[in-house]
């Protein structure tokens, strides 16, 4: 029976819905009233879109579309009311049925737009904190399904790197350079609706890592794209400062949609969009490699080709040519995402509701899924006399991944000659036990299944005009639970394996967190000072366990699923973890006369990850903004509506390091002794264990010009990271390797970040807007005691960045031997590692975006290109010597044999040239392997067109049409410039969609 999904049923049931409330709107309408309508246009004639026009002291309201249009059934002689930001409010009394109106810019009420952070909201002209913002309009450009797509190539300072195309993959994101040495030390703080967000994933690293890259998925792949209001990320100290121990490395700020509106309105949303891998390797075809392999056997002084060479001796077909990059990465991957939204209620209470399904099939050559269904419920009450304030958030996702448990991405290197991979009668073919089939790895499945729950309740009265007391809180739970099968079907069916071969590993992770916010908020303000005094204190724990058991030797693979099938099971992990945080914050910020801006942030905090004796550490930061474009000697420079230079110093710090890395803590034993469990010590006590702190210092320029067609942003900024959290190495003879502690070693970033913003053209019907930043980082270590004579010598060096990898110099082919040479540095006759000392960066140059949006009549169309300098290991790294049995790229088809001395590459070799080998060995640990992997990726296409339906002006329907990594621009040999050429890249994606709003 045919399964009928949510995305299936969303479509016909939208339309169900969309003709129910037009026969609704139709019995109301039919009331004793009068329909108003008209256009709503700014001074120089533009229409404006999205203004709210309700009838005062009742709950009837619309909203202009773009061509500024509204109707409106009203009672007879009503008040009308028309709001924009950025206009100054209009109340209207009705003497006819037509009523045109012209809103006029209010200057000040435009620097009200504020700015989330975090504790508090800062007015955008006056903050004095970096502080980088995207919106829904921007999220919604994008068929993406993580928050981090959405925000790559759109933010200056904050750089994110996606490490698979796999439906559920990770993304890498760095906030202004790598802080600590640890990967996992540098993961910013995510905060959802004033709740701490978790930066790593539960997944457990040994089921998920074969198909999911760089430390198992992100953590964000629970939130819908769709359902976000805004995205802020806290950059330097005066920003992140007030997070204390958590915000050395950023901080990002997601706040989700709340209702506007004081109307009900519906949304729903359908679309369908199709993925597949936007490069394929140049790769040898068969002509080209035969002969390699011929040449292979013939260096080696192999006359006659041995049995297991099925490839050239004959076995199989010398003619056949498949490309693998087709059969394995090469189909389309097909999504659906349906969303629909119910928001409205009252001046005083209003509510929105939403529900989102999304699935994602793969590009493999399998059947694999990734399924997202998440529920949200915000409600937000205010009390008559508006003091008493409530806004509580409620989310609940589930996440599903049925997929294979190894990335095909590996296998696309099989010759080119190698046999088909069905028989005809669709059964795996293993030609003769001569090939090792890749999709019978795909029978190796990789199953998870995520609930997770979150809820935020804020509460807060106001005593007085000054005072306000506030109680912020929030609690999530997760419960993940991931399979990872190995059937004997895996294996080639002539070994005669069955089900007692089979295996499953199972593992179960809980987590549960709440956290306790509450405050007290003073304002002041007389005459030209204002002051704003702030002070709090927050109480977090967060418990986590995890289960983990293995099964093998199964009665049927029919029940592998079933670990009380198996004969053999085992308990491989059983842990549980409590960490717990409190701190106490306060800010204080005073401004004179709007131009001088002083803001102060402090921060203590106790983190149970340290010891007692360094349990507690002190954090805080300075701010200050000069507002010069306020001053007397500028106020008659019409054409200058914002000069601003800001500077902030403080420090900030990180905790992230796990849970008891300073107890001296003990495990189970992995086999029993004498048929006894016993003990075994893991790590040793360390009572000076402490906070890693980053201090930073940040100076900008702002300007906003010409009535604010033009805003830049100029930013200089230095961090220094000391106090390291790392793995101490220990001499053997302790029975340890390493002890956790705080290494005296520094790493700093500095950079600059140019941010600009353009209003183009804004004409009645034609409008264009464009935004620009770049980032131009730099990142070394400055200090590491004792570095020469540390396990650490070959991979830092002092003044260098700590992105650098050490590499042998390159110097060609020998053309008599026919191999790799390299620089002897040391001059000792010999190529050992004392040798590779050419550093090379890894790390990124500089990286950025541009992007543009031109609206012509009812067409919008949104753009954004993305560019990144870097280097990388090119697709020779990844791939085998040549001469193996195993496809290369066709490059390498200029190899040296006597004919042909200069070649560019080592002669080839079956295996048996042990110093061939070697060499090729080196050559992957050498300059040549690494080659220029910048590029220019058009990230972001948006073509939208909303029907003009001014009958029924308070429905709009819009069509859209939107792609991603669409082209890249590089020099780079490999798959992609942005993913590691053994995991499947980013995909290019094109999506078709539907808008309604009524």
């Amino acid at each position: 029976m045919k399964k009928i999904t949510f995305a299936a049923l969303a479509v016909p049931l939208m339309w169900v819905l969309l003709l129910l409330l037009f026969f609704n709107s139709n019995k109301l309408h039919a009331q004793e009233t009068t329909v108003l309508s008209g256009v709503v246009k700014s001074a120089d004639g533009t229409p404006i879109d999205g203004v709210t026009v309700w009838q005062k002291d009742t709950d009837n309201g619309t909203q202009t579309n773009e061509q500024g249009f509204y109707t409106l059934n009203i009672s007879p002689n009503a008040v009308i009311v028309f709001e924009y930001i950025g206009y100054k409010t209009q109340s209207i009394t009705v003497s006819g049925k037509v009523l045109n109106v012209t809103l006029v810019a209010d200057d000040d009420t435009l620097e009200e737009l504020v700015i989330n952070a975090g504790y508090y909201n800062v007015k955008d002209k006056e903050r004095t904190g970096s502080i980088s913002k995207i919106t829904s309009k921007e999220i919604g450009q994008q068929p993406v399904a993580n928050p981090l797509a959405a925000m790559q190539g759109r933010m200056a300072g904050v750089n994110i790197t996606q490490s698979s195309g796999t439906p559920g993959g990770g993304f890498d994101i760095q906030i202004r350079g790598r802080n600590s040495l640890r990967t996992e030390g540098n993961a910013p703080l995510y905060i959802v609706d004033g709740v701490p967000y978790p930066s790593q994933s539960e997944s457990d690293y040994t089921l998920s890592g074969g198909i999911l890259p760089v430390s198992t998925g992100s953590p964000l792949n629970s939130i819908n794209p769709a359902s976000i209001e805004s995205i802020e990320v806290l950059k330097d100290a005066d920003a992140t400062a007030i997070y204390g121990s958590r915000g050395s490395n950023g901080v990002v700020l997601i706040t989700t949609k709340k209702s506007h509106l004081n109307k009900i309105s519906y949304s729903v949303q359908s679309t369908t969009s199709v993925s597949a891998v936007a490069k394929k390797l140049n790769l040898m075809n068969t002509e080209q490699y035969l002969q390699l392999r011929r040449d292979a056997f013939a260096n080696d002084g192999i006359t006659t080709y041995p049995a297991n060479a099925y490839d050239v001796n004959g076995k199989w077909k010398q003619n056949k040519y498949t490309n693998w990059q087709d059969q394995l990465i090469g189909k389309t991957a097909v999504a659906q995402n349906t969303q629909f939204s119910i928001s409205g209620g009252s001046s005083q209470t209003s509510y929105m509701l939403s529900a989102a399904h999304r699935q994602d099939g793969a590009v493999f050559n399998n059947d694999t899924s990734y399924k997202r269904t998440n529920f949200l419920l915000n409600v937000r009450h205010t009390s008559n006399d508006q003091r008493f304030n409530l806004n509580t958030t409620v989310q609940k996702v589930n996440q599903s991944n049925n997929t294979m448990a190894a990335d095909l991405t590996k296998d696309i290197y099989l010759t080119p000659n190698a046999p088909d991979l069905f028989l005809l009668n669709g059964d795996l073919n293993w030609e003769d036990n001569t090939f090792e089939n890749p999709l019978a790895k795909t029978n190796n499945r990789f199953l998870s299944n995520a609930n997770e729950f979150m809820a935020q309740i804020n509460v807060s009265y106001k005593f007085s005009n000054n005072i306000e007391l506030a109680l912020r809180s929030g609690t999530t739970d997760l419960k993940l639970n991931e399979i990872k099968t190995a059937p004997s079907t895996t294996f080639n069916p002539s070994l005669g394996y069955d089900s007692t071969r089979s295996s499953m590993q199972n593992t179960d992770s809980n987590r549960s967190s709440w956290i306790v916010e509450p405050q007290l908020n003073y304002d002041y303000k007389k005459s030209s000072h204002k002051i704003n005094f702030l002070i709090g204190g927050t109480f977090e724990e967060k418990n986590s366990n995890a289960l983990a058991l293995t099964a093998s030797n199964f009665t049927s693979n029919d029940l592998i699923y079933n670990i009380a099938n198996a004969v053999t099971q085992k308990v491989t992990k059983d842990t549980e973890a409590k960490y717990r945080y409190m701190a106490l914050f306060s800010r204080f910020n005073y401004s004179y006369d709007n131009k001088y801006l002083v803001n102060l942030t402090l921060r203590r905090d106790g983190s149970s990850r340290f010891g007692a004796n360094n349990r507690f550490a002190n954090f805080g930061a300075i701010g200050t903004a000069w507002i010069f474009s306020r001053e007397k000697f500028l106020e008659n420079v019409s054409w200058m509506n914002l000069a601003k230079v800001r500077t902030s110093f403080g420090t900030a710090g990180s905790d992230l390091i796990g849970d008891y890395q300073y107890l001296n803590t003990f495990g189970i034993t992995a086999i029993p002794y004498d048929n006894i469990v016993s003990l075994q010590p893991l790590r040793l006590y360390n009572p000076d264990f402490s906070w890693e702190k980053t201090t930073k210092f940040e100076t900008a320029l702002e300007f906003e010009l010409f009535n604010s067609r033009l805003a830049t942003t100029l930013s200089y900024y230095k961090n220094r990271s000391s106090n390291q959290l790392v793995g101490i190495p220990l001499p053997g003879t302790t029975g340890f390797n390493t002890v956790h502690g705080n290494l005296a070693a520094t790493v700093e970033n500095n950079g600059f970040e140019f941010f600009l913003r353009t209003t183009n053209i804004t004409k009645s019907n034609f409008k264009w807007f464009s935004s620009f930043n770049i980032t131009l980082p730099k990142n070394k270590l400055i200090d590491f005691p004792n570095l020469s004579e540390s396990t650490y010598s070959m991979q830092y060096e002092i003044g260098k960045p700590i992105t650098i990898k050490k590499v042998y110099t390159y110097k060609g082919v020998n053309p008599e031997t026919g191999l790799y040479e390299f620089e002897d540095k040391n001059n000792d006759g010999v190529i050992t590692i004392a040798d590779r000392t050419k550093t090379v960066d890894f790390g990124t140059k500089y990286y950025g975006g541009l992007s543009n949006t031109i609206q012509y009549g009812n067409w919008t169309i949104d753009m954004l290109l993305q560019f990144v300098s870097q280097n990388k290991n090119n697709v020779l790294y990844y791939a085998s010597y040549p001469g193996s049995q195993s496809n290369i790229p066709s490059s390498i088809t200029d190899y040296w044999t006597p004919n042909n001395p200069d070649a560019l590459y080592q002669r080839p070799t079956t295996g048996a040239n042990r110093d061939a080998l070697m060499r090729n060995q080196l050559y992957k640990d050498s300059d040549a392997v690494i080659e220029d992997a910048s590029f220019i990726r058009f990230k972001t296409l948006n073509i939208q067109y909303q029907i003009p339906w001014q009958k029924y002006s308070n429905v709009k329907v819009a069509f859209f049409v939107q792609g991603h990594n669409l082209l890249t621009i590089t020099k780079y040999s490999g798959i992609d410039p942005e993913t590691p050429s053994t995991f499947l890249p980013a995909l290019r994606t094109w999506a078709l969609g539907l808008n309604i709003n009524f």
